[in-house]
């Protein structure tokens, strides 16, 4: 599980031990924090950076050399931030597109690379990748994270299309609002991707173990977000004019 120090990727950790997991093993480049989610389970811990890829490859070679094998990979980290200018798609700098694009689209190109040989191999596997609702939809005033998210859905894709006669199961897990971190770093109340409600991570991890029983390429904890994809799929210039209202409605002074 990478991303495991804190918020989704905590909860999916302490869900899966109670769901009697094996073994889990947290990764962070947090290292302290992945040990302490480790040590209260039973589990490991690795400190990684997950946009290195041979340090990532690394790692799962020496994970199933101590443990035999991988069942369940979670590529789980993720960096937000939005538009700078918010009258503006393009206004974030260089620096942040590339380090969103290493982060949240090339960390689960790592990870493949990593995992599917051996699941391959053995004919059985699973791969979950978290993507977010942004990646299905877009996110207003976020178009780094929106753009980044929508890659990281095709990549997922190509995943489940490519392996899944090898035995490798994919699926992606797409939030919206989830109290987290991410979400603390900006004003909550004025996030349109909270409308629908914030979430816990454990209620997120529950949607997890839900999904991952009934192998579904899409996990969905805001069940409304199928309800939008349908009406964009439907009619795309009235959903896109759908959401310039609701751009206007939500930088509009209260």
């Amino acid at each position: 599980m990478t991303g495991a120090a804190e918020g989704i990727g905590a909860a999916l950790c302490r869900r899966f031990a109670q769901a009697g997991a094996a073994k889990v093993v947290a990764v962070d480049r947090n290292g302290e924090g992945a040990r302490a989610v480790a040590a209260e389970l039973g589990g490991d811990a690795v400190r990684l950076d997950v946009t290195n890829g041979p340090e990532l490859e690394a790692a799962v070679a020496d994970i199933e050399a101590r443990y035999g094998r991988i069942d369940l990979f979670c590529s789980n980290a993720g960096v937000g931030g939005g538009d700078p200018d918010k009258q503006s798609a393009a206004s974030s700098a260089d620096d942040v597109w590339e380090r969103a694009w290493r982060v949240n689209v090339m960390a689960h190109v790592h990870a493949a690379r990593a995992v599917t040989p051996g699941m391959a191999a053995r004919g059985s596997g699973y791969i979950l990748n978290t993507v977010s609702a942004a990646g299905l939809l877009s996110q207003i005033g976020g178009a780094v994270y929106s753009t980044t998210k929508h890659a990281a859905v095709g990549f997922a894709e190509s995943l489940a299309i490519t392996h899944g006669d090898q035995g490798i199961r994919v699926s992606i897990l797409c939030p919206q609002g989830v109290d987290t971190a991410m979400l603390r770093e900006g004003d909550a109340s004025s996030q349109p991707q909270n409308l629908d409600g914030v979430l816990t991570p454990e209620d997120v991890a529950e949607s997890v173990i839900e999904g991952l029983a009934a192998e579904t390429f899409l996990i969905l904890p805001h069940a409304v977000v199928e309800t939008y994809m349908r009406r964009k799929a439907g009619d795309y210039d009235r959903w896109l004019g759908g959401m310039r209202r609701l751009r206007g409605k939500m930088l509009r002074p209260q």
